[in-house]
This record gives structure tokens, C-alpha cells and sequence, in this order.
């Protein structure tokens, strides 16, 4: 088997726990390298190894998703929904092959309007959510459609438009639901609404989703997972489904209800102790 593996954290290099799995994998017979860029991806490779919290995760993802190579998140952060494995669990389901691969949505933003393809400097995809915010002290008043029919103007500081696996990240810190991480559906919430009346939305992930916006600061940032873009008030967000999933390998003992548990304290009640 061959194995990249991927950290955005130097510090991580001399970490004892990251050296030994490292180590034992390479006694195992494995083949093991560090990956960078999707440059430094070798031919042959069987997977990624994520070093580091969520952040790496994605920024992994990033790197490898579109060409199909399956990813294992190894947890030296701090929640981890996306990289929630230790290491020594991590060494052990390699071992004996005691994983399974599960596929993720991905999103596919791409921007319309005036000089919009030479401003973004970033791939246009995302695993957790895509988000629109004020760049100023301004309000923004903005513009939603879902499959061409509008959505009322909302008037926030933002809006994001969140996958399944997104619902336990940014999502959930506004107010929108927790989904099952195979449940295909879009969460569309807004960020600190100026008014009350206003909910998040749930829709299918088939959904074709355009966003624009009006600010008297004269522009927004746009936020795909953890890359930022200035974007002007003539362009829009056009978001879709991409045409690949995310390959993300679980291990046979970890499941999301746990992580649920684990990470956000879910049904912490005295009378749930017995």
C-alpha cells in the first residue's frame, strides 16, 4: 500500500505520536510520503492521511478530492468531525484493514459577472459550506434562488450554504440543523440576521443555488471552507452539486452519533447517567 500523508502544522513533524505511526507503517512494509501539493501526488497512491484537526482536513481535500483519492483524518486537533481518529486507532485500522470508505458531497462554486474568473484564486470547491459576508459595518441585503425561483431579500451580516458534513461546523454556529452525514440535502441559513422572521432552509443537494448581494461598503467575502475572495456587487454565486463526492475513509469503530457525543456533549443530562 502506498500512503501520502498531508499537515499544515511543522510542529507536527517532531511530534513523538505522528513519528510512530509513521514508523510503524513503514514496517508494515507500507510505502509513506509527504504531500504538499497535488504535484507531489505519486502515481499509485491508495490514500491520504490528514494530519492535524478539520482545518487539514480540508485543506486536504483541497489537494486531492477531484482526483478521487480517498482521505483518513488522523486527530491531533481539537473537535475533529472530519479528522477524528488518534493515531493508535488509526495505525490499527491500516493494519487490519478494518475501515470502509464513505462519500461525501462536495460543492462546486463558481462565480458570474464582470472580471469574476480572473478575481477568484481558489478552486471553486468545498466540503463543508460556501458563505457570503459583510466585508464592512454594513448590512448586506441578499439575494437568494433555489432552482431559478427567488427567496425574500435577507438582510444580514452573511448567508452560507452548508452540506451534510458541513452541518456540525459553521452551519451549526448559526442555527441550522444536524444531518446525518449521508443525507443529501443543502442547508441555506443566514449569518446574524436583522431581522426575526427568517429561518434556515433545507433543500435537496440537486438544488442549483445563485447569490447576490447589495452593501453600501461596496463589496463582500466570499469563503469556500477556509480560502477567502473579495467579490463585487455585479457577480454572482452561482453553487451546485460538483460531478465527484469526497472519498473519506471511516474506521469500523467510529460513527457519527458517536463523534456527536464525544465532541459536542450531545444528551449531557444528569438523568442520561444511569
Amino acid at each position: 500500500m502506498k500512503i501520502g500523508y498531508f499537515t499544515l502544522k511543522d510542529e507536527l513533524r517532531e511530534d513523538k505520536s505522528m513519528q510512530s505511526l509513521l514508523a510503524d507503517l513503514r514496517s508494515a512494509t507500507y510505502e509513506v510520503y509527504e504531500i504538499k501539493s497535488k504535484a507531489d501526488v505519486q502515481p499509485d497512491t491508495d490514500l491520504v492521511l490528514s494530519m492535524g484537526g478539520d482545518g487539514t482536513f480540508l485543506s486536504a481535500a483541497h489537494v486531492v478530492a477531484d482526483i478521487g483519492l480517498p482521505i483518513l483524518g488522523v486527530n491531533f486537533g481539537r473537535i475533529g468531525f472530519l479528522c477524528e481518529n488518534r493515531p493508535e486507532e488509526v495505525r490499527k485500522a491500516l493494519m487490519e484493514g478494518d475501515f470502509h470508505i464513505e462519500y461525501r458531497t462536495v460543492l462546486n462554486a463558481t462565480l458570474k459577472g464582470p472580471e469574476a474568473r480572473k478575481s477568484i484564486g481558489m478552486l471553486p470547491y468545498s466540503v463543508n459550506e460556501v458563505s457570503i459576508h459583510r466585508s464592512g459595518s454594513s448590512v448586506l441585503g441578499i439575494d437568494v434562488s433555489i432552482d431559478g425561483e427567488p427567496l425574500p431579500t435577507y438582510w444580514a451580516d452573511g448567508l452560507l450554504v452548508a452540506t451534510s458534513s458541513g452541518s456540525t461546523a459553521y452551519s451549526l454556529s448559526v442555527g441550522g440543523p444536524i444531518c446525518m452525514p449521508d443525507t443529501k440535502v443543502l442547508i441555506i441559513a443566514p449569518i446574524a440576521p436583522h431581522n426575526l422572521n427568517v429561518r434556515p432552509v433545507v433543500v435537496p443537494e440537486t438544488a442549483k443555488i445563485d447569490i447576490s448581494f447589495t452593501s453600501r461598503d461596496g463589496v463582500a467575502t466570499m469563503a469556500n471552507d477556509n480560502r477567502v475572495v473579495q467579490i463585487q456587487p455585479d457577480w454572482t454565486i452561482h453553487i451546485e452539486m460538483a460531478q465527484f463526492s469526497l472519498k473519506r475513509i471511516r474506521l469500523a469503530q467510529s460513527g457519527f452519533v458517536k463523534a456527536l457525543i464525544s465532541r459536542l456533549f450531545w444528551g449531557e443530562d444528569i438523568r442520561n447517567n444511569g
